[in-house]
């Protein structure tokens, strides 16, 4: 039976009407399919501006819309890549709404608080063992809002208050791991990557970088659920190599360290400002470089807390 909240337009007439008729809430109820409770509500005016759970929606369909050609455009970006571009499109908001708006349905909130309810019991020291990676691009331009221009009304389209601008910026993506004991080497990644392709990178970086850090020990590598990780190929290359793969739930990015080390990156090439991409590629192997074992352990000792917090959201994103 329905709720009070559920009643339609039509069923709140129909039972106004029977009322009036000397009907029963019994026998209203009878009628209509509904609880007799949700009748008695009814006729109180109690369903009427009757108080939802849960918090306010902030953004609107529109905006929605708007976040979902966001991502169209360039399906690589950051979370706060994302939140950037809707924040300029006129939708104030936090990253963990773009993060349900876009990226996560009630399947995929269930298999994140299934892994994270599976890892709850880690210890620091099994995080230490894992290598975390991730791909992340990098634009030549950084906050850039362009110059301001002084005009009169009417003087909008007049060329001399017009200046080009560009409206994709050069950028780079690079792939990159990190430990409880550093960071590993950059790799620049030239064109789209494919099964083959991320092999390579696996075979030329992260197996140089797992032997630095770890030796004959064994270890644990991350990746996201991307195609080119996924492939069936790229298993049995792990296969081959005897590496084990942590089981990782799709869009994430949250609960990866590697995340946050993107991010220390970025805030620093804002005050590179680069000119070329050669001076960007050197800006981000410095940034990156710059990062100490120290800042690698602490985001690696911060596991146990994102596991906890992802069991606290139910799936839903977490603060980090």
């Amino acid at each position: 039976m329905c709720k009070t909240a559920d009643l339609t337009a039509i069923q709140k007439a129909i039972i106004d009407t029977l009322k009036r008729e000397g009907k029963t809430q019994k026998e209203i109820s009878e009628r209509i399919g509904c609880s007799q409770s949700a009748v008695s509500r009814h006729l109180r005016g109690k369903s009427v501006g009757r108080k939802k759970c849960g918090n306010k929606r902030f953004t609107t369909r529109r905006g929605d819309r708007t976040l979902r050609k966001i991502v169209e455009k360039d399906r690589f970006q950051t979370l706060g890549g994302l939140r950037k571009q809707w924040t300029e499109s006129g939708v104030e908001t936090s990253r963990a709404t773009v993060h349900r708006r876009v990226l996560l349905n009630q399947k995929q909130r269930q298999k994140r608080l299934t892994w994270a309810t599976e890892k709850q019991h880690w210890t620091v020291a099994q995080w230490s063992k894992v290598l975390f990676s991730d791909e992340s691009k990098f634009c030549m331009s950084f906050g850039n809002q362009g110059a301001r221009v002084w005009r009169k009304t009417g003087e909008k389209e007049m060329p001399k208050c017009l200046k080009s601008s560009v409206k994709y910026p050069q950028s780079v993506m690079v792939w990159g791991a990190m430990s409880a004991a550093g960071v590993g080497p950059l790799c620049f990644i030239k064109g789209r990557v494919n099964a083959a392709s991320y092999q390579e990178i696996l075979e030329h970086f992260m197996l140089p970088s797992a032997e630095k850090r770890y030796g004959d020990e064994d270890v644990v590598f991350q990746h996201d659920l991307a195609p080119a990780h996924s492939a069936k190929t790229t298993g049995k290359w792990f296969t081959d190599h005897g590496i084990t793969v942590l089981n990782w739930p799709a869009n994430s990015p949250d609960l990866n360290p590697i995340e946050n080390l993107w991010d220390i990156v970025k805030r620093k090439l804002r005050d590179a400002r680069p000119n070329t991409l050669d001076e960007l590629k050197a800006a981000i192997e410095a940034s990156w470089a710059s990062i100490t074992p120290q800042q690698c352990h602490r985001l690696i000792a911060s596991m146990p807390r994102r596991i906890e917090a992802g069991i606290s959201a139910k799936g839903f994103p977490t603060k980090y």
